[in-house]
């Protein structure tokens, strides 16, 4: 099929891309791929490639796609109100029963949602409320946010800062001041290989004591975290690192915020990671699993417990100074309504799970023992694969090699399958939408397998 050579010239003429290299995308230099329809788990662009995206999107496209539900219920809402603000008190029908659902299918001490666009506006949120809170309380010190390196919580001042991947650090000048990090809980790649998961638990638990000794309790708000590592390589956390670091951070009176973007809503067979791994959060971070990204939607879940110091503080200080004019969109939030329906209806939450560990399965099954593989990792609807230039020794490849990304681009060349070629490591990852079938996951494996090949032997 014949290219449409204009719309490839505006693109590069006019359209800011994010993530990209922005010189190469100017000079032609790299792929411009202009996507046109969708349906399920696959993809097809304006030349006619039909792909399977084994990464929804960007972990979002939890429903799949074509899901003509939650489009009739998005052009519904738009005939009858396409737009109304929710300052002072105003909701819609829309934004209120979504709300009541979102709090159904929350841990239990939650109490309130506020809802922006995406989950870098969300943590924002998070931050503002979490500075304004230890003002009501009279702790005005009590300030910095604790986050994780690979950690992944948004692009923005704070959130780029929070987020613990150089390339969102490098030439913005963050992370700012407010913002420290502390050992991420990623068990491949310990320093010590003689420790146990255990050893490792209990030094990412030191590692945390010690840095709020150094940085004193009192100065500290929060610690932010997912229940998953996402973009930082798609890792689980070692058995018991949850309630490690919970009762590092009862002690100190810190704060917790679960970014359940990625994890909100099914993506790892359970409702909510938080609930998966016993993560009792003050604040819930949601977004892309909210509306399977049908259309831009966030939230922020607030505890009872901050709820309570939050309308104390407009007692005595009238209204809070915060909002967003799109914050509880209609659109969005009737495209959330239909899709938590949806998920609910087609049981896509168990899907997740058990098609999930089947994926894992057989990838670990097909890849575990290749020279090159030092490590197939996942839970529910995610997985990873991580290359290493010795297996034994555990010596990484250079960085300069492109491991990863050659093999990403090795199985969309021959197989016509979108995984992700993660930061900050030779990392493939996989988030399929939660519809996958056993046969469709035999496909991503069975490709994955032949991209290894072509690229390692």
């Amino acid at each position: 099929m014949l290219k449409n050579d204009q719309l490839d010239q505006w693109d590069r003429e006019n359209f800011f891309h994010p993530s990209t290299h922005l010189a190469q995308h100017a000079r032609g230099e790299s792929p411009n791929r202009v996507i046109k329809t969708a349906s399920g788990v696959f993809i097809e662009d304006r030349d006619g490639n039909k792909l399977l995206d084994a990464f929804a999107g960007l972990y979002c496209v939890n429903a799949g796609y074509g899901r003509q539900e939650i489009a009739e219920a998005i052009a519904d809402q738009a005939r009858e109100l396409a737009y109304y603000h929710s300052y002072v008190g105003h909701g819609t029908e829309a934004s209120i029963t979504l709300a009541k659902m979102i709090l159904d299918r929350a841990p239990a001490n939650m109490s309130k949602v506020y809802f922006g666009l995406g989950g870098s506006d969300a943590n924002e949120t998070n931050v503002k409320l979490i500075w304004y809170y230890n003002n009501i309380l009279g702790r005005p010190e009590k300030k910095k946010i604790i986050s994780r390196w690979r950690g992944y919580h948004g692009s923005g001042l704070v959130t780029g800062s929070l987020t613990g991947l150089e390339l969102f650090h490098k030439k913005f000048d963050l992370p700012v001041d407010q913002v420290i990090h502390t050992e991420a809980p990623y068990y491949y790649r310990r320093a010590d290989l003689d420790q146990s998961e255990e050893q490792f638990v209990a030094h990412c638990a030191a590692e945390l004591e010690a840095l709020i000794a150094r940085e004193g309790a009192d100065t500290i708000a929060a610690f932010i975290g997912e229940p998953v590592l996402g973009t930082g390589g798609i890792v689980p956390p070692p058995a018991g690192y949850w309630e490690a670091i919970q009762a590092v951070l009862r002690k100190h009176d810190i704060l917790l915020v679960a970014d359940e973007v990625v994890t909100g809503f099914g993506r790892l067979g359970s409702m909510f990671g938080s609930d998966h791994y016993g993560i009792e959060a003050d604040i819930i971070t949601i977004a892309k699993g909210l509306t399977s990204a049908y259309a831009p939607l966030s939230g922020s879940i607030v505890s009872d417990k901050v709820w309570k110091v939050l309308e104390k503080g407009t007692d005595e200080n009238g209204p809070i100074g915060h909002g967003w004019t799109y914050s509880a969109h209609p659109i969005g939030a009737a495209a959330g309504v239909a899709n938590l329906k949806l998920i609910d209806e087609l049981n896509l939450v168990s899907n997740a799970g058990e098609v999930g560990a089947y994926l894992n399965a057989t990838m670990a099954e097909a890849l575990a023992g290749h020279a090159h593989v030092g490590d197939v990792r996942g839970e529910g609807m995610l997985c990873a694969v991580e290359f290493v230039k010795d297996k034994e020794s555990r010596t990484f490849f250079d960085a300069a090699d492109k491991i990863g990304p050659q093999i990403s681009a090795k199985l969309l060349e021959q197989d016509k399958v979108i995984a992700r070629a993660m930061p900050q490591g030779d990392i493939l990852g996989f988030a399929p939408p939660f519809c996958l079938t056993r046969a469709e996951a035999d496909q991503v494996v069975a490709a994955t397998v032949r991209a290894v090949g072509a690229v390692l032997g």
